[in-house]
């Protein structure tokens, strides 16, 4: 999705749903089926078990995919965390590791695995040679994926691979990685971090003597310098990492997240855990279903414009709908003619027999829709989900009164040829046409404030009742806005973890 704004809906449509043959398509999709298909991720699920069929290679295919099947773990934590010596790799593999309830795995919890003769012989070899060969390292990985814990809860791999010979020994084992994270730092960054490093050997926790000195003496008094922390073992093993890890991140392309570690371990932290908890783009199809929420002079007609024109989407504009069932004369639109007249609120149930009309069109449940101006409290919001019509993209537009004021209070209309004006940023081409100008009285300061208020008086119920809506700050360009829903789209909603 990377056309510009200006491109054709046709081509946008293409980006999103690929090249489709017009007399293959079919005719008629029911709204359900892709809700459905989407809703239970079925693609994904498909997929995930015809690529553990084709790694396993099980003899008899099927008792194999009821039990992937029951397993449920298509979504479990699976993460390298890799980094040069001193990097605190450690450190926000052991926090993710409580954060997530998952396991974590190093080398040397590896070769201290009890009743394992992999691991007996792996302590015998490293005792003798400090180092293990690749294939006995990856034969302990692999044991340790196999077990239970690791299957129900996922893994978190602390500094494996090391080399890219280890990289692809585990690929060819079918263990495949959903987010890798490198952290990096300058080397003499490291260097002085190292030489302050400390190990409570009772519980494997890492201090430092400046940056993170436990406030316990009983702590202080028992804590240990490790082997290998001088400035010139660390510049060793910072040129060893530095020459293996070019030739390792080509082996996962497009799931790698380098954070800088020259800042707060909290701040590497929670960009590490919001990385692991976003979910990647598949090739599952998707109908976007976009709802745009916002005060009145949020830009919410500019942004459904903008999305219907560049991806094909039908734009869905709750108020003009209103207006042209009235003026089609329809059954609705005699319905609503009174409270037009009276001008006061049209009731949901009536909306939304005129909204339903319009999304149960097969041009909005094929090629998706955007829809603003409803549902504008949670009751409406219910009504609208009761009925089937879920959104799968929700997007609040908050933008202060101010601006609000700005850019409403100064728009003007011309009675002689219908052209809309703004005083600020579309001001009148001479000064006769100026004096002519109209103001709406919808747009005076006191009728902005009343519904400015109203949608804010409803706006957490309505927030609350979308969970996973994305609120964004619409007093900025409106292309930057754009972008930023554009965004929120193409990518996969973030997993949220308790």
């Amino acid at each position: 999705m990377t056309r510009g704004p200006s491109d054709s809906g046709h081509q946008g449509a293409d980006a999103l749903y690929g090249d489709m043959d017009a007399t293959t398509a079919p005719h008629r999709i029911p709204p359900e089926m892709p809700q459905y298909g989407e809703a239970n991720h079925v693609f994904e699920l498909m997929q995930n078990m015809l690529e553990q069929l084709l790694i396993q290679q099980p003899e008899d295919p099927i008792p194999f995919m009821i039990e992937h099947l029951q397993r449920d773990n298509d979504y479990v934590p699976k993460i390298v965390i890799l980094g040069p010596p001193a990097s605190g790799k450690t450190t926000i593999a052991m926090w993710l590791r409580k954060h997530l309830n998952s396991n974590l795995l190093s080398v040397e919890s590896l070769m201290a695995k009890e009743y394992s003769s992999l691991a007996a012989d792996a302590r015998t070899h490293y005792q003798k040679f400090q180092t293990l060969p690749d294939m006995l390292l990856v034969r302990l990985v692999q044991e340790r994926l196999r077990e239970e814990d690791c299957v129900r809860r996922g893994w978190i791999l602390d500094g494996i691979p090391e080399t890219r010979e280890q990289a692809l020994l585990i690929q060819t084992l079918g263990v495949s990685p959903r987010h890798v994270i490198v952290l990096s730092a300058p080397d003499a960054v490291l260097i002085e971090r190292n030489l302050g490093k400390r190990i409570d050997p009772q519980t494997g926790e890492i201090y430092h003597t400046i940056f993170d000195w436990p406030p316990e003496s009983e702590i202080q008094n028992r804590l240990i310098a490790p082997a290998g922390i001088s400035e010139g073992e660390t510049a060793r093993r910072l040129l060893e990492y530095h020459r293996n890890i070019v030739r390792i991140l080509p082996s996962y392309p497009k799931i790698v997240k380098v954070i800088t570690a020259d800042q707060p371990c909290v701040d590497v932290f929670y960009q590490a855990l919001t990385y692991v908890q976003t979910i990647h783009r598949s090739n599952a199809p998707f109908t976007p279903r976009v709802l745009l929420c916002g005060p009145v002079g949020s830009g919410k007609s500019l942004q459904a414009a903008l999305l219907a024109e560049k991806y094909g989407l039908v734009n869905v504009c709750c108020g003009q709908l209103l207006k042209e069932a009235m003026a089609d004369k329809s059954k609705y639109g005699e319905m609503i003619r009174p409270f037009f007249e009276k001008e006061t609120a049209v009731p949901s149930y009536i909306i939304m027999k005129v909204l339903r009309q319009r999304l149960d069109q097969q041009d909005c449940v094929e090629r998706g829709w955007v829809l603003h101006g409803f549902p504008r409290d949670r009751d409406q919001a219910c009504l609208m989900d009761s009925m089937g019509y879920k959104p799968n993209r929700v997007f609040f537009l908050n933008v202060p009164f101010d601006s609000i004021i700005e850019r409403l209070t100064l728009r003007r209309t011309d009675p002689v040829t219908g052209e809309r004006s703004h005083l600020m940023y579309k001001p009148p081409p001479t000064m006769e046409i100026q004096a002519r100008l109209l103001q709406s009285p919808k747009d005076s300061e006191e009728q902005i404030r009343l519904r400015t208020e109203l949608f804010y008086r409803n706006s957490a119920e309505l927030q609350e009742f979308y969970g996973q809506a994305i609120t964004l700050n619409g007093d900025q360009d409106p292309y930057t806005v754009f972008e930023y829903i554009e965004s929120g789209i193409i990518n996969p909603l973030p997993k949220k973890v308790p």
